[in-house]
């Protein structure tokens, strides 16, 4: 899969999960809209595993959730519980076989599948510690993923229920990692002991449904209870909801979801993602003012910053910029000439609203420069007469290892320019980011309740060896899967407990 976009790839998360159990619903058109409400989370692939209390068949394919399914699978898809997931890759390349929910056949004879959102840093141990399918003739997709690593050792305890494995099996993970999991019966939920990555519980009126986002619980219908907390298991079935502690909490939630990752209409931590940017947006306006016409944003994710930055300073905040909804991944690849021209692809300049303005543009963050450089040429030759850079976060200089894959080190432009030297590249007239201190502030977290590693280099969680971690670690590893398998799911690939089925 290639992107209709320049070369200046945006930071881009792990995952999105979700897990619904709801006897008497359609588990899986409520999974599929659950994803569909995630897809900003992971755009390589998507999946969902759905069980009727015997089987567990998990369906996925690469590609959007729209392009993975249609009304023929969906229809094929019955049971009472499911999980779901959507994918971009920070363990294992984009390949079908790690693409997600993973799969593993269980001694009792049915499945365990899992969806994830977040990276463990731990991985090669991990490796080690996996042992092989409960019943090694059954062929079984080759995946290099940590997810799958997660997957095999909680199937590699066939003496205990899955509950009991997970208990043995969560305490050995480091990282990130937000997790739905699922057997023919019961649905579960974990999320790791520092909580970097958010999770929520929901209430049907006839179930109970968990995602990566409350954007998603408010799509499905689910009234939002709370977050999963860090070092948290929760278990749901015919019983009911139940609740275990594998881990102390020491909560670092991601301060990057608030800039960037999430959806501006979720909630993290009891505070509103929109508001938060919003808030930014004031707080830059007093921290880096300019004497401007307008206010415009890069559309989406800087537009509450913008408006927040146009309340404060008086500005007037204008639409400069017209964004094309469609321009995504695609299968299809764009022509040299079409490539040269970048930006425009996805967005196009307002001329009659920028001529001869001198504009403030805000935008969420600077990765490498190209779109930024790209962007400020375009609207100068739109008849810019000044353009004032702004960004809601503070220079990106540090990589991110627990589930966001940002570019390496050598490519963050922040990690090697001034600030100056970055606004010089850029042809801007001038450039200001959000200080960490006031980032922290609109969130109103604690700032040692937070990660903050991409923007200050301290990392909350201990880091292996170089050679120990990185996203294509397990593909040196051997590993033992079989390459003679029968059937084909209609449209896409499956496994089943009872059928391994694999694209040929």
């Amino acid at each position: 899969m290639v992107s209709h976009q320049d070369d200046e790839q945006p930071p881009k998360d792990a995952c999105g999960v979700f897990g619904v159990w709801a006897p008497g619903e359609d588990v899986a058109k409520l999974t599929y809209f659950g994803l569909y409400a995630l897809q900003h989370r992971g755009q390589e692939a998507a999946g969902m595993a759905v069980s009727d209390g015997t089987t567990v068949v998990v369906y996925k394919e690469l590609g959007l959730v729209a392009q993975v399914f249609d009304e023929s699978t969906l229809s094929a898809l019955q049971g009472h519980l499911a999980v779901g997931h959507c994918r971009y890759s920070t363990t294992g390349s984009c390949t079908w076989e790690n693409a997600q929910p993973s799969y593993r056949p269980s001694q009792h004879g049915g499945g365990i599948a899992l969806g994830h959102n977040g990276n463990l840093t731990n991985t090669a141990e991990l490796a080690a510690k996996a042992s092989d399918p409960v019943d090694p003739s059954r062929p079984l997709p080759k995946a290099t993923n940590d997810s799958d690593l997660v997957t095999a050792l909680l199937a590699g305890h066939p003496d205990m229920s899955l509950e009991a494995a997970a208990l043995e099996v969560l305490p050995l993970l480091r990282g990130a990692f937000s997790l739905v999991f699922m057997d023919e019966h019961t649905l579960y939920a974990a999320r790791d002991p520092h909580g970097v990555r958010p999770l929520v519980l929901g209430r049907l009126e006839r179930g109970w449904v968990v995602a990566s986002e409350s954007a998603a619980l408010d799509i499905v219908g689910a009234s939002f209870i709370r977050e999963i907390e860090p070092g948290e298991l929760i278990a749901i079935d015919e019983h009911g909801l139940r609740t275990k502690r594998f881990a102390e909490a020491t909560p670092k939630g991601c301060l990057f979801e608030y800039v960037y990752l999430a959806r501006p209409d979720t909630s993290i931590a009891g505070r509103s993602v929109h508001e938060t940017r919003v808030e930014v947006g004031r707080r830059l306006a007093r921290e880096a003012p300019v004497d401007a016409d307008l206010v415009i944003s890069v559309p989406e994710s800087g537009t509450p910053a913008a408006v927040g930055y146009a309340e404060a300073s008086g500005i007037p905040y204008g639409i400069g910029l017209v964004k094309n909804s469609y321009v995504g991944r695609t299968f299809i690849q764009p022509s040299n000439t079409i490539r040269q021209l970048g930006i425009r692809l996805k967005l196009n300049p307002l001329r009659s609203v920028i001529d001869g303005k001198r504009l403030v543009v805000v935008d969420d963050t600077i990765v490498r420069g190209n779109t930024q450089r790209a962007l400020v040429r375009m609207l100068r030759e739109a008849g810019a007469r000044e353009v004032h850079v702004r960004i809601s976060a503070p220079p990106v200089k540090w990589p991110c290892f627990y589930g966001i894959d940002f570019a390496s080190r050598a490519e963050l432009i922040a990690s090697g320019l001034t600030v100056d030297e970055i606004c010089a590249s850029l042809g801007a007239d001038s450039l200001a980011y959000s200080s960490l201190e006031e980032l922290v502030a609109a969130t109103t977290i604690d700032s040692d309740r937070l990660c903050r590693a991409c923007f200050d280099g301290v990392y909350p969680i201990d880091l292996p060896a170089p050679e120990l971690i990185g996203k294509h670690l397990l593909e040196g590893i051997s590993r033992a899967v079989a390459t003679d398998v029968d059937g084909v799911a209609a449209g896409g690939s499956a496994v089943g407990a009872e059928d391994a089925l694999q694209r040929p």
